[in-house]
């Protein structure tokens, strides 16, 4: 894969190395465009920088011009601990106030997932246009199968190329998700995955390994924006 690598000795060194790389896309998307397009994960490696740009870049990144969005998330109450948007929230959004227009959670409250995902992507449209997301920093992870999002190996998602949003049922818990498709992703600006413990170690000798083109078998090889993708490992996941 022709991804940039930046190895670090731990999970620390790995999310203040990020959030150090994220203020600076920050910084010059604000200086160009006049915002900053941001797309979260989740996770535990997401949650540990969330938690040192709250702490440390309150006053390095212009919050308030900077907008947030999400990859993916499941379909469960934004106050259920495993929803994507509380993690952010509780480590990230309400340390730092971010104001309430600027974040945008994808919505998990519909009858049908199906209409969620459509009013996300209305959302996004509203935002960046009809001409598709284009986020200055997309934040993904790597599964152990090679997912990312919630895009998992053998998904029909893989193989949608119109919708930016769609529900799907997963091999993982819970089962029912939204997750944005490739061509959401692949329209980003920049791409970081982050990808922390030896548990991780098998999968990134995967794919890393892999062709340019990637591999089904392995969404996450399938993430080829625009812009870059720098994979933030640390010692314990390198192959």
């Amino acid at each position: 894969m022709n991804w940039q690598t930046s190895l670090w000795e731990d999970r620390e060194g790995l999310s203040r190395a990020a959030a150090a790389e994220l203020a600076r896309i920050a910084k010059a998307a604000v200086a160009s465009r006049g915002r900053f397009d941001l797309g979260l994960a989740g996770g535990h490696t997401p949650q540990g920088m969330y938690e040192i740009l709250a702490a440390e870049y309150r006053d390095k990144i212009d919050w308030s011009r900077t907008h947030l969005f999400w990859g993916d998330e499941r379909y469960v109450s934004g106050e259920d601990s495993l929803s994507n948007y509380r993690m952010a929230r509780e480590s990230l959004i309400d340390p730092l106030g971010i104001p309430p227009e600027n974040v945008h959670p994808l919505p998990t409250t519909f009858a049908d997932p199906g209409d969620a995902a459509r009013e996300y992507e209305q959302t996004l449209r509203a935002h960046f246009g009809m001409e598709g997301p284009r986020f200055d920093l997309l934040l993904l992870g790597i599964g152990p199968e090679g997912h990312t999002a919630s895009l998992f190996p053998g998904s029909p998602a893989l193989a949608e190329n119109e919708r930016w949003v769609v529900p799907v049922r997963v091999q993982a818990q819970p089962p029912l998700r939204l997750t944005l498709t490739l061509p959401a992703i692949n329209a980003a600006r920049a791409v970081f995955f982050l990808a922390a413990g030896a548990d991780k170690r098998p999968i990134l000798s995967k794919l890393l390994n892999l062709g340019p083109d990637g591999s089904a078998e392995y969404p996450a090889s399938l993430v080829r924006p625009q812009g870059s993708v720098t994979l933030f490992l640390d010692r314990a996941a390198r192959p």
